[in-house]
């Protein structure tokens, strides 16, 4: 999910600055920003969202590697390449795919500090600039969670910033309800 989130921030590098709170049915209290850098070379990308369970269970959905293509609308599909047998890291891939454009593979290490903060960066794939992290704070004494998401991201080929606007105002905001949707439905049973 982190990476396909990163390449839909990637795509707003051609516009300006962009925030969007509450964007439709299913995204009250998910904030998404987005800024381009004023270079070029990469955008940043935050977000968040409020969800009523405790850090734990969102910490086991967000690094459930199978649910991943479920919850990001362009990933098809997610694989975990490398991962240390104490759990403080792995290496994903992600492959996205929008559209008409060619998919995009993102090969990334993700580092662990259960259940309050996951650091990624770039190891391969066709993004030149790809690292972030997510944050998980505790609230209402460990009962509901804000999760924070930022990263910078590059894209590998140009894209015009009206449809770049439209993905992101669709998919970053999708991601952040489905992972607030899926833990929800895992903490229901």
């Amino acid at each position: 999910m982190r990476a396909a989130a990163a390449l839909v921030a990637a795509l707003a590098l051609c516009g300006p600055g962009v925030v969007w709170a509450d964007a439709g049915p299913g995204h009250e209290g998910v904030r998404v920003e987005v800024l381009a850098d004023p270079g070029g070379a990469s955008g940043l990308i935050r977000g968040s969202v409020e969800i009523d369970a405790p850090p734990e269970a969102v910490w086991k959905v967000m690094v459930d590697c199978d649910l991943a293509p479920r919850m990001v609308r362009r990933l098809k599909s997610c694989r975990i390449l490398q991962s240390d047998p104490a759990g403080r890291w792995d290496v994903r891939e992600h492959v996205s795919r929008a559209g008409l454009l060619p998919p995009v593979r993102s090969v990334f290490r993700s580092d662990y500090d259960p259940p309050r903060r996951i650091r990624f960066y770039r190891e391969g794939g066709e993004l030149k600039v790809l690292d972030g992290e997510w944050r998980l704070v505790p609230l209402d004494g460990g009962a509901r969670t804000r999760v924070h998401y930022e990263s910078r991201a590059s894209t590998p080929f140009a894209i015009p910033a009206p449809i770049a606007r439209m993905a992101l105002r669709r998919d970053i905001p999708d991601a952040l309800a489905a992972l607030r949707r899926e833990v929800m439905a895992r903490t229901a049973r």
